[in-house]
This record gives C-alpha cells, structure tokens and sequence, in this order.
C-alpha cells in the first residue's frame, strides 16, 4: 500500500490566513487523477505546528473523505508531547486514515531512550499503522538505527520517513529491521537514490506541484527504466533546488497558487517568499514546464 511518489500535502489558505477547503480538495483530486500514489496530510509541508486542534483534525478529515480509499492517505500526527501525538493518532484512526506519520519530538531533545519511549507509547495507544517521522534538521534529534530496529518489533511500527538525506541510512535500516520494514525518503533530491539502496518511495514536497512527473520517475524505476527514471529527476531537479530555497513550505506554497490552490500565505513564524525567491521558482517551474 505504502510506495512510489506519496505527496506532503500543502494546507492551502485564503488570503486571511484561514484554510482554503475548496482549493483543498480540488488539490486532493488533482493528486489522484495525476498519479499520486499517497497523501500526507498536515506533515511539516502542511503547517502542522500554526493549525490548530480543530483545524488539523479538519484537514486529515478532509483527506480521508476526498481520497475515499483511492489512495492510502497518511495523516500527520506528530507532536513534542506524547499524550498530544497519541490523541492525534487516535484521531486519525477513528476517521478511517490509513496511517499515521510521528515526527521525532523536537525541542525536547529526548534521548534515545527516551524516543524509544516516545514511539511505543503511541504506537500502544492506537490501533493504525505508524510511520516514524526522522528529520534531524528540524527536530535536532536523530533516532538510531538501533532504535529504529527496537521499535520495528512492534507490529503497529511499520516504516519510516527518512529526512537524512544519508543514503547509507537505508542500508543499515534493512540490514536491522528487515526488508519489510518500509523505507520513504523524506527528501526530494535524493529520491531516486534512496530507492537504489533500498527505499519504497518518496514522501514529496516537490509532487505538490509536479505529481505527474514525480508519480511517472517512480513508476519508471518500478519498471526497470533506469534511463527514463534519471531523465525525469534531472528535469525535477531545478524545481528541487527552488522548492528548498527558503524554508518550507513558503516556496511550494507560492508555487501552488501559481497552480490555483489557494494563495502564498503562510503561517508566522513562516514568511511569504520574497519578490527574488518568487521569480526564482516562477523560473523553475518554466523550466519544468509547468508554466508557460
């Protein structure tokens, strides 16, 4: 269920900061129909931490009735407090999505122990299958492999998103929790790389706008296409490089409502792009071809 091009979806806004539910689901619908294989709402993509309860709750709710099962939808349902990461994963679960995605408590600075802790503890309280979220540069923490491998035990513990961008991480990962331990790269320049050494897919900032030709890279390597897989991340890598230039999500933001989906407001303490960075991802996207 859980492979190829899966996209961190953004939150789209209106122009006073409040969700855009219509550009919402038309960007939920236009994932599918482009070739998504995934939905990932209310990651860090989605602006998890300036939502609040009601409107995270409203967003994962939105995912799973507009994907209705066409495509596995998993929410995000990460927090530096435990008890709060284990109400939003019970959450997700009473409203029918089909995963949760944890980040590694961030402020925090837990131990390795203390991740370990952290994880099963969610992973006891819900019943639903659980992504470990690793992202070091923004959390600051790293989890371990062999916290990794401990945690793999749990049958709820089915994979991670791996935001390293270490591509010797995988390896490692399948050698200590087992080829069905399911690896998602967490990181859009290396995705073709991490699927060599032995990932499952990609969860995608990039494919917010861009899913066709992220979905076709994926399903080209499926195929044994090593030359068309490469020929499509060489296309995808100036929009790469744009959609990173400043913090995320302020670039795919703006280049979603170059799209239609909703407009370039984000959250504080997140910024709007600036004019240059604007110009610079209109560029891109040129390139790319998705603007003419």
């Amino acid at each position: 269920m859980f492979h190829g091009s899966m996209t961190a979806l953004v939150t789209p806004m209106t122009a006073d900061g409040s969700l855009d539910e219509d550009a919402y689901m038309r960007l939920i619908d236009w994932q599918i129909a482009e070739g998504s294989q995934g939905l990932i709402p209310v990651g860090t993509t989605g602006e998890s931490p300036t939502l609040t309860h009601d409107e995270h709750k409203r967003v994962v709710e939105q995912a799973v009735a507009v994907a209705a099962k066409r495509v596995p939808v998993i929410a995000g349902a990460g927090s530096n407090s435990t008890a709060e990461a284990i109400s939003l994963a019970r959450h997700a679960q009473q409203v029918g999505a089909d995963a949760v995605l944890v980040v590694t408590p961030y402020y925090n600075k837990p131990t390795q122990e203390g991740l370990y802790r952290h994880f099963m503890a969610v992973a006891d309280a819900a019943d639903i299958p659980l992504f470990i979220y690793n992202i070091p540069g923004r959390s600051v923490v790293d989890i371990s492999v062999e916290t990794m491998a401990r945690l793999a035990l749990h049958p709820n513990i089915v994979g991670v998103k791996d935001a390293t961008a270490n591509l010797a991480r995988p390896l490692h990962t399948t050698r200590d929790c087992g080829a069905g331990f399911i690896q998602l790269s967490g990181e859009d320049h290396t995705a073709l790389a991490y699927l060599a050494a032995g990932g499952h897919g990609c969860i995608s900032v990039t494919a917010n706008i861009a899913p066709r030709l992220c979905a076709d890279m994926h399903k080209a390597w499926a195929a044994g296409d090593l030359r068309g897989a490469m020929a499509i991340q060489s296309r995808l890598l100036p929009l790469h490089d744009a959609m990173f230039c400043e913090s995320n999500p302020g670039p795919v933001k703006f280049a979603a409502s170059l799209l239609g989906f909703g407009t370039n407001i984000v959250r504080l303490p997140l910024a709007a792009v600036g004019e240059a960075t604007g110009a610079r991802i209109r560029a891109a996207m040129v390139q790319t071809g998705l603007l003419k």
